[in-house]
C-alpha cells in the first residue's frame, strides 16, 4: 500500500527532566548550604571553648561575620539567587579569619597543642571556593589554605605542634576538600557534556524541521503546476478562438493566483476543518467534473482534522477524477464512482474509480507528475495515506485515507498486479 509503514509506538507523556548544568548547579549550592549549617553547628562547642583566648575584638566581628555568611549561603541556596557571590564572599571571610588568627591570640602559651576549630571548616570553606570561584581558582584555594593553616600550627599561637603532626592535618584537609572539588567539577563536566548534547540535538532538529517544511513546500508547489500551471499552458496552446484565448488567460490568472496563495499559507497554522466539510466539497467537486461520477457516501466522524490534512485530501481527491476523466479513456460505456467513507480512528477514506483502459505501472513514465506529486506525496505529507490499483484494460482506483493506517489496508482491487505506488514508490 502507498505510503504505509510500521507501527509508530505511542510515547507515553509525561514530563521529562533532563540533567542540565543548571540543575547540578542548583543542587550542589543546596548540598553545600546543608554542610556550611551541620558544619557549622558542629563546630560550635569547640569554638566556645576556645574563642576566650583570642581578642574580644576580634572574636566579636570576624567571627560572627563568618557564622553570618553560612546563614547567607543557605538563604541563597534555598532562593537560588546570588549563589555565587555568597560562596564567594563566605570563602574569603575564612581566608580572613585564618591569616589574622595568630594576631588574635592574647596568651599564646595557653594552647595545649589541640586541633583549633578552623580545622573543621576547611574542608566546608574548600566547598564553597569550589561554588564561587572557577575551577583552577578553587585548585589553587584547595592547596593554599589548607597549607597556610599547617604553618600557623607549627607557630605559639597556632599551637606550636610538631612538624609531623602539622603535616598530617595538612594533607588530611588537602585530600578531604579534593575530593570534594574533584565530586563538584565531574558532576558539573557531565551536566556541560549533557546541554551540548541536547544543544546538538535540537539543531539537527531544527534542521529537519526546516527540511521537512521545504520538502512540504515544494510538494505543494510541484502540484500546482501539474494541476493549474501546465494545464493552463496546454489550453493556450490550442486556443485559437477568442473564446479559447479568454479561457485559457482566465486560467493563467487562477493559476497565478493558486502560487500566490501557496506562499501566504504556513503548513502549520493550527486550524482544522470538520470531516463533514470535506465530504462535501469533494462531492461538489465531483457534481462540477464534465463526466458523472456515481457518488457514495457513509457516515464520517463529527471530529475534525488539520486544515492543510483537509487540503490535502481534497486536492489530492479532485486530481485523481481529473486524471480519471484525462486518461480512463473516451468510451460511453466508462463508470466513474466516488466512494467517501469515515475510517478509524476518527478518519476519512476517499476512493476514486473508474472501468477505463487503465495503466501499467511498468509502462508510466517517469517524467508523469500528476500520480507522484499531485496526489502521492500531497497526502503523504500531510499525514495520509494513498492506494493505487490498476492493470491495463480494466480500470484504475485510487484511495486516499487520512490519517494513515498502522497496519496495510485491504486492496479494492486485491487481484489486480500492483505497481510501484502500492509500497510508496514514484513514478
Amino acid at each position: 500500500m502507498a505510503t504505509s509503514g510500521p507501527p509508530v509506538r505511542t510515547v507515553p507523556a509525561g514530563k521529562r527532566s533532563p540533567i542540565s548544568r543548571l540543575q547540578i548547579d542548583g543542587l550542589i549550592s543546596r548540598l553545600v548550604a546543608a554542610f556550611a549549617l551541620v558544619f557549622g553547628l558542629q563546630t560550635l562547642p569547640v569554638l566556645f571553648s576556645q574563642i576566650g583566648d583570642s581578642n574580644p575584638v576580634w572574636g566579636a566581628i570576624v567571627v560572627p561575620a563568618l557564622y553570618a555568611s553560612y546563614v547567607v549561603i543557605l538563604i541563597s541556596a534555598l532562593a537560588q539567587r546570588w549563589v555565587v557571590v555568597s560562596n564567594l564572599v563566605s570563602s574569603v571571610l575564612f581566608l580572613v579569619v585564618l591569616a589574622t588568627w595568630p594576631l588574635a591570640v592574647t596568651d599564646p602559651g595557653s594552647s595545649d597543642g589541640s586541633i583549633y576549630w578552623t580545622s573543621f571548616l576547611l574542608t566546608l570553606a574548600t566547598a564553597t571556593a569550589t561554588v564561587g570561584f572557577s575551577l583552577p581558582v578553587a585548585t589553587i584555594y584547595l592547596v593554599t589554605v589548607p597549607t597556610i593553616y599547617g604553618l600557623i600550627r607549627l607557630t605559639p599561637a597556632g599551637g606550636g605542634v610538631r612538624p609531623l603532626d602539622a603535616t598530617l592535618e595538612t594533607v588530611y584537609a588537602i585530600l578531604i576538600g579534593g575530593a570534594v572539588v574533584l565530586i563538584i567539577a565531574l558532576l558539573r563536566q557531565a551536566a556541560a557534556a549533557v546541554d551540548v548534547a541536547q544543544s546538538a540535538a535540537l539543531d539537527r532538529y531544527s534542521l529537519a524541521v526546516h527540511a521537512h517544511a521545504t520538502e512540504i513546500e515544494r510538494v505543494q508547489v510541484d502540484a500546482i503546476v501539474h494541476d493549474s500551471v501546465l494545464t493552463t499552458f496546454l489550453s493556450a496552446a490550442r486556443a485559437y478562438t477568442p473564446e479559447a484565448k479568454r479561457i485559457a488567460s482566465t486560467m493563467a490568472a487562477n493559476a497565478i493566483g493558486h502560487l500566490r496563495d501557496a506562499a501566504l499559507v504556513n503548513p502549520d497554522d493550527g486550524g482544522t476543518v470538520k470531516l463533514s466539510s470535506v465530504l462535501r466539497r469533494v462531492s461538489e467537486a465531483a457534481a462540477s467534473m464534465s463526466a458523472p461520477f456515481e457518488v457514495r457516501t457513509r457516515e464520517v466522524s463529527s471530529q475534525s482534522m488539520p486544515l492543510q490534512s483537509a487540503e490535502a485530501v481534497y486536492s489530492a481527491a479532485v486530481q485523481a477524477m481529473v486524471n480519471s476523466l484525462q486518461h480512463a479513456g473516451q468510451d460511453p460505456r466508462v463508470t466513474r464512482w466516488l466512494t467517501i467513507r469515515g475510517v478509524d480512528p476518527d478518519g476519512i477514506e476517499v476512493e476514486v474509480g473508474d472501468t477505463g483502459v487503465g495503466f501499467s505501472f511498468v509502462d508510466l513514465p517517469s517524467e508523469r507528475m500528476g500520480l507522484r506529486v499531485s496526489i502521492v506525496e500531497r497526502v503523504t505529507n500531510a499525514g495520509g495515506s494513498v492506494e493505487i490499483d490498476s492493470a491495463v484494460n480494466e480500470g484504475t482506483v485510487i484511495s486516499i485515507r487520512w490519517p494513515k493506517a498502522e497496519t496495510t489496508a485491504r486492496s479494492v482491487l486485491s487481484d489486480r498486479p500492483r505497481g510501484p505506488f502500492a509500497n510508496g514508490g514514484a513514478a
